[in-house]
């Protein structure tokens, strides 16, 4: 992979991995605005719940996310590149408005281009089995009917 010389390429895991955690700052309150210069501006982001295509609608999605979540925080377990592929085994801990906090667990694959940019990230999570885990009632609900139409 040949890197261009820029201020803002993706070198290594250890770097996105620290670039990463700093989203998800002291007060909880997470702070994408450091990160977003190291995504190319044609970024293809895809999750459980949506799929992105293009820099500014990616900005307009963590933005939304921030102003959702009362808090946010993030734990990398693991973390490998090949190549230009770089996979994060991550705990997202999350409390949206008038919620009880919620663990996350979930995988990202981020491929970059040429330049040492994102051009491409794959959130892997269960957000509703993650979340109804924590809620009485619904935990028992959504693992059962999880279990009957799925195996």
């Amino acid at each position: 992979m040949t890197i261009a010389n820029s201020e803002f390429v993706i070198r290594d895991v250890a770097q996105l991995t620290d670039l990463w955690l700093r989203v998800y700052n002291e007060s909880g309150r997470p702070d994408w605005s450091h990160l977003l210069p190291y995504y190319a501006e044609d970024i293809h982001f895809i999750d459980s719940v949506q799929e992105i295509y293009g820099l500014k609608p990616f900005s307009e999605m963590v933005k939304r996310l921030t102003r959702r979540s009362g808090e946010l925080r993030m734990a990398v377990l693991h973390s490998m590149m090949q190549d230009n592929v770089i996979f994060m085994e991550w705990e997202m801990t999350i409390r949206f408005r008038n919620t009880r906090t919620s663990v996350v667990h979930g995988a990202s694959r981020l491929t970059l281009n040429a330049e040492g940019k994102i051009a491409e990230q794959r959130d892997y999570y269960d957000l509703w089995g993650d979340i109804f885990d924590n809620i009485p009632v619904w935990n028992k609900l959504y693992r059962k009917f999880i279990r009957k139409v799925f195996g």
